[in-house]
């Protein structure tokens, strides 16, 4: 009997000491160590190196402060073209231009000067889709002077002064057609104009 509680009691000890061997050697869990934080990199500028901004060289003549060729920024208007160039001259008529169209590197904006004949007049160039080069030689309505309007068939003195008087009260002519509305100019004689002209 005391060999038996001796043997339970050995058991019982090895049993313990197992155990504890056991929860001794459990793992540990450690932290994991947060991953570096990598700086972000700035971003490339996307804006264009100063001074590249491109130019356009203009010719502006005839009635301005100081005619000659002027430099404008690319994008810029036939308004600002003639600014660079001082301006028109008090009293010049400026109707025949268009002054907030865009202008061209290399084109010539006539000022308050008739374009010789067969020259487009400057500042009032068709948009894309309207007139091209062929009407080039039309006579532009707007800027025509009693000697040109009577060199179109049909036109004398009487007729010539009725079309300036129109365009006087009116405004410049947005279209071929309005000749119709002015007395002496029938469907006739509109058929012989209509071909020669241009707004």
């Amino acid at each position: 009997m005391p060999g038996a509680v001796m043997l339970s009691a050995v058991t019982a000890l090895a049993a313990v000491l197992a155990a504890v061997g056991v929860w001794w050697d459990r793992p540990v869990p450690r932290p994991v160590p947060a991953p570096p934080v990598l700086a972000a990199a700035a971003p490339a500028s996307a804006s264009p190196a100063p001074g590249t901004a491109a130019e356009l060289v203009v010719s502006v003549v005839g009635h301005v402060e100081r005619p000659g060729l002027v430099r404008v920024p690319e994008g810029a208007r036939v308004a600002d073209a003639l600014d660079a160039a001082g301006g028109a001259v008090g009293g010049t008529e400026l109707t025949a231009l268009n002054l907030a169209r865009r202008v061209s590197d290399g084109e010539q904006l006539l000022v308050g000067i008739t374009p010789p004949r067969g020259q487009a007049a400057a500042g009032t160039r068709a948009a894309a889709g309207g007139a091209g080069p062929a009407a080039a030689g039309l006579l532009d309505l707007n800027t025509a002077t009693t000697e040109q309007l009577e060199a179109l068939p049909g036109i004398g003195p009487v007729t010539a002064g009725r079309i300036l008087e129109w365009r006087a009260e009116n405004g410049p002519f947005t279209d071929v057609g309005q000749l119709r509305e002015i007395h002496g100019i029938g469907e006739a004689r509109f058929a012989e104009l209509e071909d020669r002209v241009r707004v």
